[in-house]
């Protein structure tokens, strides 16, 4: 019998791997509804809870069938991670864009000048809906109103009004365990749309009056605080304390409908200012910089679609399945067909704070405010964090905000 030389053998191995990997095929499951950290916590500490328990008519759900991916990642400790605060909740609200970014600005705080710091969400949130709401006016009622933004907004909102340390300001009342905005938002429209009906388009009567909501539900946030002995405004906060200079954070995309190399737009309701300082680079280059930066320290907000089936709570996974997609044929096309369909949404921000090589392909850790990412319970390492396969952040993620530092070389191709 011929003797196979190791040349021959490596390629048998991988031949079998191949017709392995192409044999294996995702399947669906449906899942009973089941509830979880939203229910059991964040409701439980909402006014009228029974009530919206009675209403609520829980349904079961389609699921990747995680029982054959052995590979994926089970704990934190598996992954090579960089300085972070603890993951906090949002509550229920619609303001992960502000949690996830002000977590990553709070590491690059650290990063910096190695201070452990912790920023208002909150903060940011009040003034971006006064913004909203002047937006509003300006547009004659055209643009978007909700509690939806983009990671971008927080570096607008530092420039204008600064930041302060969540111990000046949580945006919650005595007594309240996790924020709401249910209500607060419903009136904020339906005074808006009062606005719209009557044309009564006075930008400072309309800011003052969406303060005035805000300020009862949220609490009037504060116009100084007070750090190490020193009062500061919130300008002087973020320049003197954190000293985060904003002109050094950059968002990018890969949309392959516009022009790589220009600065886009990034068409999504939550971009509702139609901001467009977007630098939009080919898929290869936008997964080089993930990879690079985040082996080089760099930590990111990423931003994109969380609504996928082989996106799963329960076992705090990102996937994608053989039945969406096999890997190898995720590129620019498919990325694109998803977003111009509207399967690719922009439901979430999350910050992704680590990185873990295996089988030849990287998995993130990525700290979250959502409900889901806390169903494993609080005693769990893995509560606030999900395991992102590189392949859900190259279909799904639309964008990333990152330091200039790691950017500097694309940069001067704009």
């Amino acid at each position: 019998m011929k003797q196979l030389t190791p040349a021959a053998i490596i390629l048998s191995i991988s031949l079998f791997a191949s017709m392995a990997n192409a044999q294996h095929k995702d399947r669906l499951e449906l899942r009973p509804y089941k509830p979880g950290f939203f229910d059991k916590d964040i409701m439980t500490g909402i006014e009228k809870f029974q009530e919206t328990q009675e209403l609520k008519k829980p349904k079961p759900g389609l699921k990747l069938d995680i029982a054959a991916y052995g590979w994926v990642p089970k704990s934190t400790d598996e992954f090579k991670t960089w300085w972070k605060n603890d993951p906090i909740s949002q509550g229920n609200t619609g303001t992960c864009w502000s949690f996830s970014t002000t977590s990553y600005f709070e590491t690059e705080v650290y990063r910096q000048s190695k201070q452990n710091v912790k920023i208002s969400e909150m903060f940011t949130a009040y003034w971006e809906y006064v913004e909203k709401a002047k937006g509003f006016v300006r547009s004659r009622g055209a643009w978007n109103f909700d509690e939806g933004s983009e990671g971008n907004a927080v570096v607008r909102i530092y420039r204008k009004y600064g930041a302060v340390p969540l111990s000046d300001y949580t945006g919650m009342l005595p007594g309240q365990t996790h924020h709401n905005h249910e209500k607060m938002v419903a009136e904020m429209r339906a005074y808006l749309q009062g606005v719209k009906n009557l044309h009564a388009w006075n930008e400072e009567e309309v800011s003052s009056t969406i303060r005035s909501i805000l300020n009862h539900y949220m609490g009037e946030p504060p116009a100084k605080v007070t750090v190490n002995g020193k009062d500061l405004t919130p300008a002087q906060y973020l320049r003197d304390v954190l000293k985060l200079n904003m002109d050094d954070y950059i968002d990018l995309t890969s949309i392959l409908a516009r022009p790589y190399w220009t600065k886009v737009e990034y068409e999504v309701p939550d971009n509702w200012w139609h901001d467009s300082s977007y630098y939009n680079v080919p898929l290869d280059i936008y997964m080089g910089l993930v990879k690079k930066s985040i082996r080089n320290g760099y930590t990111m907000m990423v931003g994109g679609d969380v609504s996928e089936t082989g996106f799963d709570a329960w076992n705090q996974v990102a996937v994608v399945p053989t039945y969406d997609i096999p890997g190898e044929y995720i590129d620019e096309s498919a990325r694109m067909m998803r977003f111009a369909n509207g399967s690719t949404t922009d439901d979430h921000g999350m910050h992704l704070v680590g990185y873990l090589e295996k089988d030849g392909k990287d998995w993130y850790l990525v700290k979250d405010s959502g409900a889901g990412s806390r169903n494993c319970g609080k005693d769990s390492k893995n509560f606030g964090y999900y395991f992102m396969h590189e392949d859900y952040v190259k279909l799904k993620m639309m964008g990333i905000l990152v330091h200039r530092d790691q950017v500097s070389d694309l940069l001067k191709r704009f």
